[in-house]
C-alpha cells in the first residue's frame, strides 16, 4: 500500500509540474511578445527579430504569399508552428499564443458540462472564415486577416494600449511637475524610460474601434471559456486541421475511468465529450493538460498515436468540413465582388514605399509600424467606406509628420508592404502634396505675417517659397506681406507645414494625395503660374 501511495504522490506531483510549466511558458510567450513589440523602437536592440511571433505565424505566412504571389522568405517560420502541431497537436494554442494566455486569465461563468460540450455546427465558423481568408488572399485581398490572433493581439497593443498608458502618463506628469520637488524625478523618468518605450504618437479616438474589437473577443470569453478558441479562431482551425496527424494525442484508460465528468467540465475548449466515452476531439484538443492534472484516477495522458486505439477516438464530420469549404469559396466570392471592395480610394494618404495594391495584397494590419513611429503620424485607416483596406497603415499629418530623416516603418514591416527605402531614397520619394487654403491662411485671410511652413520645410531647395505681394483680407484692408507658395516638383508631402501650422482646428496647409482628380488640376494650376519659382 505504502508503494501504491508513493507511486500516486509521484505521479501527481509530476502531473503538476508540468501544469506550472505551462503556466511558466504562457508567462514567459506573453512577455517575450511585449517585450519584441516595443523592441520595435530605435533605441532599443533585441537578439530575437521584432516580428518573431508573426513570422511565427503559418496563416499570416500562407495568405501572404498567396495575396502577394511571391515567395516570403521571413514568413517561412510559420513551419515550425506546423511541424510543432503535427508532434504535439494545438499545442501553439495551448502553450504559445499570447492571445490564448490572456483568454486563459480572463474571467468566466462556471457553465454545467452539458453546457459546454461543443456543438458541431457552431465549430464550423472558425473553418469558414480560415477559408474565406484564403479564398480572399487567392483573389488578392488580406482584408479579413484583421481576424488572426496575433494580429488582434498586436494591433490593439500598438494602437490602443500604449497610446492610452502613454496618454495617461502624461496627464500625471503634467499634475504632478507643478510641484517642484518632483520636477527632477519626472525628468529623469522621462529621459530613462518614456523616451525608450513610448513614442510620441497621440491618441487617435477612432482606435476606440479596435478596443472595442478586442474587448468583444474578451467578453465572449466571459460567456463561454475560450470562446474565440472554440468558435472563431481561423488560426486555431488552420492548426486544428493540421492536428489531425498529430503523433502525441490524448488518450483515456476506459478501465479506469469513473465516468466524473471532471474533465468534460474543466476543459477550456470543450473538446471532451461525455457521449463519445470521454475522449477528446483532436481538433478541438489545445493540449493544455487541465485534463490530465484534474483527473482523479489518472486515466488521462498523452501518448504517441501509435499506442491509441484511433477507433475510439473522437471523428469529426468530414462533410463539415467540405461544407464549409463549400459555403467558405462562394461567401469569399461574394465578398470579393461586393461593391465596397470595388471602390478605389483617392484620398489617403500612405507611408513612404508603398500603395494601395501593395497594402492589399501584403498589409497584415498589425501596426508594427504605428508603433514603431516617432512622431506618431502613422495610424491605422478606419473609414467603412475602405472596407478592404481598414486598418491599413495612413498618415494622419494633423497629428505627426514624416520626419525627413527616418525609415523606420519599412524596416519593421513584417510582409515588405512597406518597401524598406535607403535615407537617399526615402527623402524622394513623394508621399503627397501640399495644398494651401487661402481663405484660412493667415498672411492670405488676415495679412499677417506667418512663416513658419516654410521655415519646418526640411527639403534643402525648400518646397515652399515666399513670395511678397499684395493682398485684401476679410477686413477690406490691403496689405503688403510675404505669401507661401508651394512648388509641387519638389513637395514631397512630408506632411510638418500641416502638423506645425499654428491655425486652430484644421489646418491652413494640407497634404493630399496626387492622384485626386482635384489635385491634378490644383498642380497643373500651379505648375502654370508659379513655375519661374523653382528655376
Amino acid at each position: 500500500m505504502s508503494n501504491k501511495r508513493d507511486s500516486s504522490e509521484k505521479e501527481l506531483g509530476r502531473r503538476k509540474k508540468l501544469h506550472q510549466l505551462r503556466q511558466i511558458v504562457q508567462i514567459f510567450t506573453l512577455i517575450l511578445f511585449l517585450y519584441l513589440l516595443v523592441g520595435t523602437r530605435k533605441e532599443i536592440i533585441t537578439v530575437l527579430p521584432h516580428d518573431l511571433f508573426f513570422r511565427l505565424d503559418p496563416l499570416l505566412g500562407i495568405t501572404s504569399i498567396l495575396a502577394n504571389r511571391v515567395f516570403i522568405v521571413s514568413m517561412m517560420l510559420g513551419v515550425f508552428t506546423i511541424g510543432l502541431t503535427i508532434i504535439a497537436g494545438r499545442a501553439w494554442c495551448g502553450w504559445l499564443c499570447p492571445l490564448g494566455t490572456i483568454l486563459d486569465w480572463t474571467p468566466t461563468f462556471r457553465i454545467k458540462s452539458s453546457q459546454m460540450r461543443i456543438q458541431s455546427h457552431w465549430i464550423m465558423a472558425k473553418y469558414i472564415l480560415l477559408f474565406i481568408i484564403v479564398f480572399t488572399a487567392i483573389f488578392g485581398s488580406l482584408f479579413l486577416i484583421i481576424f488572426d490572433p496575433i494580429t488582434i493581439l498586436s494591433r490593439t497593443v500598438t494602437s490602443v494600449i500604449i497610446p492610452g498608458f502613454s496618454f495617461l502618463i502624461t496627464l500625471v506628469e503634467i499634475s504632478l511637475y507643478r510641484i517642484e520637488s518632483f520636477q527632477p524625478s519626472i525628468e529623469q523618468f522621462d529621459y530613462l524610460i518614456r523616451s525608450r518605450l513610448l513614442t510620441e504618437q497621440p491618441f487617435f479616438l477612432p482606435n476606440l474601434i479596435i478596443a472595442f474589437f478586442f474587448g468583444l473577443v474578451l467578453t465572449l470569453n466571459i460567456i463561454r471559456t475560450r470562446f474565440w478558441c472554440r468558435y472563431l479562431c481561423p488560426l486555431g482551425a488552420l492548426l486544428g486541421i493540421i492536428s489531425k496527424t498529430a503523433h502525441l494525442k490524448h488518450r483515456l484508460n476506459q478501465e479506469t475511468c469513473i465516468s466524473c465528468n471532471q474533465c468534460e467540465t474543466i476543459c477550456p475548449t470543450a473538446a471532451i465529450d461525455a457521449k463519445n466515452n470521454f475522449f477528446a476531439n483532436t481538433s478541438e484538443c489545445i493540449s493544455c493538460l487541465d485534463c490530465v492534472e484534474i483527473c482523479p484516477t489518472k486515466s488521462i495522458t498523452f501518448q504517441h498515436r501509435n499506442k491509441i486505439n484511433l477507433k475510439s477516438n473522437y471523428n469529426s464530420n468530414r462533410r463539415q468540413l467540405v461544407q464549409s469549404i463549400g459555403v467558405a469559396f462562394f461567401g469569399g466570392v461574394i465578398l470579393f465582388v461586393m461593391p465596397i471592395f470595388q471602390v478605389k480610394n483617392y484620398f489617403f494618404i500612405r507611408p513612404p514605399g508603398t500603395d494601395e495594391q501593395a497594402l492589399s495584397n501584403k498589409c497584415i494590419r498589425c501596426g508594427e509600424c504605428a508603433r514603431v513611429c516617432p512622431t506618431g503620424v502613422i495610424q491605422p485607416s478606419y473609414s467603412p467606406k475602405y472596407l478592404e483596406v481598414l486598418w491599413t497603415p495612413i498618415l494622419m499629418t494633423r497629428l505627426g509628420y514624416c520626419d525627413y530623416s527616418c525609415t523606420l516603418c519599412g524596416e519593421v514591416c513584417p510582409t515588405g508592404a512597406i518597401t524598406k527605402l535607403s535615407l537617399e531614397r526615402k527623402q524622394k520619394t513623394i508621399i503627397g502634396i501640399a495644398h494651401i487654403n487661402e481663405k484660412r491662411c493667415i498672411p492670405w485671410a488676415q495679412g499677417k505675417e506667418c512663416v513658419v511652413c516654410e521655415e519646418m520645410c526640411p527639403i534643402p531647395e525648400k518646397a515652399i517659397k515666399l513670395e511678397k505681394d499684395i493682398v485684401m483680407h476679410s477686413s477690406s484692408e490691403i496689405s503688403d506681406v510675404l505669401l507661401p507658395r508651394v512648388i509641387p516638383e519638389l513637395c514631397i508631402g512630408c506632411g510638418i507645414c500641416e502638423y506645425k501650422c499654428p491655425v486652430e482646428g484644421e489646418s491652413a496647409i494640407r497634404i493630399y494625395r496626387a492622384e485626386t482628380l482635384k489635385h491634378r488640376a490644383i498642380i497643373g494650376t500651379y505648375r502654370k503660374e508659379h513655375r519661374h519659382l523653382t528655376k
